[in-house]
């Protein structure tokens, strides 16, 4: 194949994360030729990336006859409907996470979080996800699952070192928390398919998920997911209206703590956490413990660069790291953050995979099975007990 033509869906925060890993691919000929957005953002958005043609709606981006690889970074509830049509027009699918989740249905009481019971959650999640499943799978066409975990270089090189050692995985731990989400659709089950777990945690849960395949492959055994127990809270409700000065979690009904504790079929364990509630920038972590050593994939914050500021006003054109709330007294500067969280890599994989049809390392199972086990953690969660997959 030649030219890659990508069609972005979407202008916010994430399609400019995809924007500027897509600008550095290499060894494949790749142009974003269409971007297409509701409102006016997207005329802008466009200009300043030098996007050729602009829609307005999601059905012209993908009756574009040109386009080779529809990008879907839009909010959750969009995306199993978005990859299936994409992909029935002829295109390749990158989707951002989740894959899918519950966003309600005619008759459920509202908000949905508090009222619809998570076991039914559960059920209809797996149903949806084994249709758009069956439906991608008779596209033929590739499924791209934006898990940038999988590519972050502290991660692909823990994989190395249990690939080369076969040693056995006995515990693994994982984080992805920070002070909480901007973005006002965050708040409500309906939008996002859940809190802080589906919305952060979803990335350390992945990666759990990918090193633990990566031994058995090593090993040759067969592994999978026996049982999940989980717990959940919002913690952040006990603050007072002056207390949030730092603190965005604002939930409807969804999650601003959890945890969620993976059983693998050969005894070994795993947990994921993740919360609204920790300042200082984001925390993305990756702990394994082997039969023959230990692993510390500190993705962020690292220590590349260590600064000691005293002046907020000299500093307001720096960028530190993501969510920090000041730039000022001891911090973590990160460096090269888009290669460091596996951004670069992911789309350069990505680009590669649309040129030559061979399938891409965050997958289709991947995605299905992150979402599994997530909603079984929330099902755990509410009924107080182990759920047994």
């Amino acid at each position: 194949m030649g030219r890659i033509r990508v069609g972005l869906v979407g202008c916010g925060f994430v399609s400019e994360l995809h924007m500027y890993a897509l600008r550095r691919v290499y060894g494949v000929d790749v142009e974003v030729a269409a971007v297409a957005a509701r409102g006016d953002k997207v005329v802008a958005f466009a200009r300043h990336h030098n996007i050729p043609r602009v829609y307005r709606s999601f059905a012209e981006l993908i009756a574009d006859g040109e386009l080779d690889v529809i990008d879907i970074c839009t909010p959750p509830n969009l995306h199993a409907e978005m990859i299936v049509a994409s992909m029935q027009a002829g295109k390749h699918v990158i989707c951002e996470k989740p894959f899918a989740g519950y966003f309600g249905r005619e008759g459920d009481a509202r908000p949905i979080g508090k009222h619809v019971p998570k076991a039914l959650m559960y059920e209809r999640v797996i149903e949806e996800m084994d249709r758009t499943r069956a439906a991608i799978e008779r596209t033929g066409k590739l499924f791209m699952y934006a898990e940038d975990w999988i590519y972050a270089p502290a991660v692909t090189k823990t994989a190395e070192i249990i690939k080369a050692t076969k040693d056995k995985i006995l515990f693994m731990k994982g984080e992805e928390s920070h002070s909480g989400s901007h973005a006002a659709h965050a708040a409500q089950w309906a939008m996002t398919g859940g809190g802080s777990l589906i919305r952060m945690g979803c990335h350390p849960l992945s990666a759990v998920l990918y090193l633990k395949q990566v031994e058995a492959r090593a090993r040759g055994e067969s592994i999978h997911v026996a049982s999940v127990t989980g717990d959940v809270g919002n913690v952040t409700a006990v603050l007072k209206p002056e207390e949030r000065s730092y603190i965005k979690a604002n939930p409807v009904d969804v999650e601003d703590w959890g945890t969620l504790t993976v059983t693998f079929s050969d005894g070994t364990k795993a947990t994921v956490f993740s919360g609204d509630m920790i300042m200082g920038g984001v925390r993305n972590l990756v702990e394994t413990y082997t039969s023959g050593g230990s692993l510390f994939a500190n993705i962020t914050p690292n220590n590349h660069l260590m600064s000691y500021q005293t002046s907020e006003e000299k500093l307001a054109s720096v960028y530190i790291t993501e969510k920090v709330d000041r730039k000022t007294g001891w911090q973590y500067v990160c460096l090269e953050e888009e290669w460091t969280r596996g951004y670069l890599q992911e789309i350069q994989d990505f680009m590669e995979c649309a040129a030559t049809g061979r399938q891409p390392l965050s997958d289709l199972a991947l995605a299905y099975e992150t979402i599994k086990v997530n909603y079984a953690g929330y099902w755990a969660a509410e009924e107080g007990r182990r759920v047994v997959l």
